[in-house]
């Protein structure tokens, strides 16, 4: 289905519908400050599987990234960070930025893989994180991608419905989505490593 939420003020009723949804194990796509992402609980290995199967088998390397409401949860999941590290997220979120951090044995049993890295992300969108604030842990999210050649990221949520609807629970339309990424930024060694330079400002990381 096909639900409307407006991001400056979302109704709390579709909040819990998407919320509800998530936690039978559905699958979800939804906006964030960037493209559409896909997602899922954490904690429910079945839909992990699924959107894997969505995405195809040959894109079972696209990588997973934990969506969290703030920072708050970051050591349930991730070995201790540096400070500099924590400074420099506490900045740069919430934000169009994706970080790299080394897991902790949390995240490999819930991902059942090998994982020894979790990426990070909390999106300056209203919509998903009072889901996730709703839910009480991060959800498990990878990007919508599109066929087209030319164009990757599909920003048009009824073209993303007409496509991923019949695939998905609920396809959250929270108005049109960018079509430039997250900004990736690697602190596996404490240091700061930009991976791809996307729609977050580099200058917020030094």
């Amino acid at each position: 289905m096909l639900l409307k939420i407006y991001p400056e003020n979302p109704n709390p009723k579709a909040i819990q519908r998407v919320v509800e949804c998530l936690q039978d194990g559905g699958v979800v796509i939804y906006p964030t400050d960037t493209i559409y992402g896909i997602g899922c609980d954490i904690f429910k290995q079945k839909s992990v599987e699924r959107i894997t199967q969505i995405l195809g088998d040959g894109k079972k390397k696209t990588a997973m990234t934990f969506i969290c409401q703030d920072l708050s949860h970051l050591s349930d999941y991730t070995k201790p960070i540096s400070n500099n590290v924590f400074k420099v997220m506490k900045k740069a979120l919430p934000g169009p930025f994706t970080f790299i951090l080394e897991a902790n044995n949390n995240v490999p049993k819930l991902l059942q893989s090998n994982k020894k890295t979790v990426g990070i992300r909390v999106p300056d969108n209203n919509i998903i994180r009072e889901i996730v604030e709703q839910l009480g842990h991060p959800i498990l999210s990878t990007s919508v991608k599109d066929d087209d050649e030319i164009v990757e990221y599909t920003t048009d949520p009824e073209l993303i419905h007409d496509r991923y609807g019949h695939l998905v629970d609920i396809v959250i339309d929270g108005g049109y989505g960018d079509n430039v990424p997250s900004t990736v930024v690697n602190c596996v060694d404490g240091d700061i490593e930009v991976l791809r330079e996307g729609k977050g400002s580099v200058d917020l990381l030094y």
